[in-house]
């Protein structure tokens, strides 16, 4: 044996191509074509639902194969999963953000509405809160449960600030937020894209007659 056997060899040109650390734009482009994937499944399974959905309805859409599918996510239930997470990242951030804002409450309760509205309708069509929960294996809905009681609290939060403001009649917050949360989700049960309002029409309208609702007479 040679002194120099232990020596790890030296990586052949292809091995250290095969190695090399992807790129910004490489990172930006496979997570557009997530987004992308997301959005089109979640179209496939507001049409056809969950289980009537295939993952070759959601290629087919992107003019993609199947098996690119599996290169950005392991299987159907996953790409659901993604959906819930993609819109609560969305609506968590943004609540955030009004939470920080400083504005008067009816103020922060109507952003968050109208952002509501506008991801639901506009983003991935109804994944934000509701879509298809039953079918997120357990790890999954714990998961998503836990970040939409997040929103909840913080939409209880405002509406206590409201409260003790003066801007908005004493209630039941935890009823009242069941109220504005379900009224918002069911829109996606009704909602026509072809139909005479637009998404921002709507996020209007609800973000108006929700918050006018509340507050002090």
């Amino acid at each position: 044996m040679t002194g120099d056997a232990s020596l790890p060899a030296t990586p052949s040109s292809s091995a250290r191509r095969r190695r090399r650390p992807p790129t910004s734009r490489t990172t930006a482009t496979n997570a557009a074509t997530r987004v992308d994937i997301l959005k089109s499944a979640a179209k496939a399974f507001r049409r056809l639902g969950y289980h009537g959905a295939t993952c070759e309805n959601i290629a087919a859409a992107l003019h993609m194969k199947k098996g690119n599918l599996y290169y950005y996510f392991k299987n159907k239930e996953e790409i659901l999963f993604a959906c819930h997470q993609y819109s609560l990242d969305r609506l968590l951030a943004l609540l955030d953000e009004v939470q920080q804002s400083g504005a008067k409450p009816p103020d922060k309760l109507r952003t968050l509405i109208v952002a509501c509205v506008h991801t639901i309708l506009d983003e991935l069509h109804g994944t934000a809160l509701i879509l298809e929960l039953e079918a997120l294996s357990a790890p999954h809905l714990k998961a998503v449960v836990a970040r939409r009681d997040r929103f909840d609290r913080g939409i209880r939060q405002i509406l206590e600030e409201g409260i003790a403001d003066g801007s908005f009649a004493p209630h039941d917050v935890k009823l009242r937020s069941f109220a504005l949360l379900g009224a918002v989700n069911w829109i996606p049960r009704w909602f026509n894209p072809a139909g005479p309002a637009t998404s921002t029409e709507i996020a209007d309208s609800f973000a108006d007659f929700l918050t006018a609702g509340l507050l002090r007479a």
